[in-house]
């Protein structure tokens, strides 16, 4: 990712990219700044302010036009091919993403998923099959992965990414609850669905939308 363009902009990126797919399968031409802000929620100025970051796409007084955005997003984002990704950990929220991204995710490719509990190992999922993390270095660099999905529990999280890195992967989504330390290189996605659900507690608590 070019430095120059804020994190918080390519976080963006999907959003749009969703917005755009449902537009252009609804055979709409042109859309405009406006149109966007209404279907994602972001305003008009900082969606131009963002795509300004990677190229001049619209056109002032008529917007911008919705394939050639799309088809622009994609190639920002890297999705002119598929990403190849290795999933480490096969418990229920390893399996549930496994298969959310088999029927869902068109651009995203689990090509291997990982786990150290024998019981799994060799049992089918996501279209592929688990294998013994202990093959994680030799099957990564194999099928050339560049991303990694770490979900398995906080104790193990640092030694698979360390596993992860070694074997050349350059962006890991992390579902532990805890920091990573990776080189510099390697970017890191932390979601940690606890906290998200305890700071949702915070809108259902008496007084909770209005502050203090």
């Amino acid at each position: 990712m070019s430095a120059r363009i804020p994190q918080v902009a390519v976080k963006r990126l999907p959003v749009y990219l969703r917005v755009l797919g449902d537009l252009a399968a609804q055979r709409v031409e042109i859309v405009s700044s406006a149109e966007l802000s209404r279907l994602t929620g972001f305003s008009s100025e900082q969606i131009r302010k963002d795509l300004a970051h990677f190229g001049s796409f619209g056109t002032r007084g008529v917007g911008y036009r919705t394939e050639a955005l799309l088809d622009g997003i994609r190639d920002v984002l890297g999705l002119h091919r598929d990403i190849a990704v290795a999933l480490v950990g096969a418990g229920h929220l390893g399996t549930a993403l496994a298969r959310y991204n088999q029927s869902q995710d068109q651009h995203v490719d689990i090509l291997a998923v990982f786990d150290a509990d024998p019981a799994k190992i060799g049992q089918a999922l996501g279209g592929t099959r688990v294998r013994d993390v202990a093959e994680l270095p030799r099957v990564v660099r194999e099928l050339g992965i560049r991303v990694g999905v770490v979900a398995v529990p906080a104790a193990r999280a640092q030694q698979v990414a360390e596993a992860l890195c070694a074997a050349g992967v350059e962006a890991i989504l992390n579902f532990a609850p805890v920091r990573l330390e990776v080189p510099p290189s390697v970017h890191v996605e932390n979601i940690d669905l606890s906290q998200a659900l305890q700071a949702l507690a915070y809108y259902t608590a008496p007084g909770g939308r209005d502050g203090a």
